[in-house]
């Protein structure tokens, strides 16, 4: 296999194992109708992606491209998504529906909309965070050309 995909789904499912226990603590403590505390997922999938691209880099530094380092945070990030929003999706159609309701009534109170919003900006946030992540990450793992100067 891969060794880009089995990075990715190893930090992609650490990512969303994580994000899913903090939305479950959240809800613990009757927190998560904040939307001001989903900036921590924001943290939670910005260090997920950090480490993998780190660790890929570390693992195989003759053969580290930036290619192959910003597919790799591309795949984290894109494995995390696609668990969290599948977690939310069953979360909010089947355990607590009175959840989305609210979310629902409070966000979008003009507009006739569905769940199924909500799942796609959960998918698109993290789906757009993935890639100006992995994309600015590797600005700080990609190999220099710069000449060095003498001064």
């Amino acid at each position: 296999m891969n060794s880009t995909f089995k990075i990715s789904i190893k930090y992609g499912l650490i990512v969303a194992i994580t994000l899913i226990a903090y939305f479950l603590i959240l809800k613990l403590f009757g927190l998560h109708d904040n939307p001001w505390l989903r900036l921590m997922n924001g943290v939670v999938m910005c260090l997920g992606i950090y480490y993998a691209v780190k660790y890929y880099k570390l693992s195989f530094v003759e053969d580290f491209t930036y290619i192959n380092g910003a597919k790799t945070g591309l795949l984290t990030g894109f494995v995390a998504t696609v668990i969290f929003t599948l977690f939310m999706a069953v979360y909010m159609f089947h355990i607590d529906v009175p959840f989305t309701e609210r979310l629902i009534g409070d966000w979008f109170s003009n507009y006739e909309v569905s769940a199924n919003l909500l799942v796609f900006i959960i998918f698109i946030e993290g789906l757009a965070s993935t890639v100006v992540l992995s994309l600015a990450f590797m600005q700080l793992f990609k190999k220099s050309r710069n000449i060095p100067q003498n001064s």
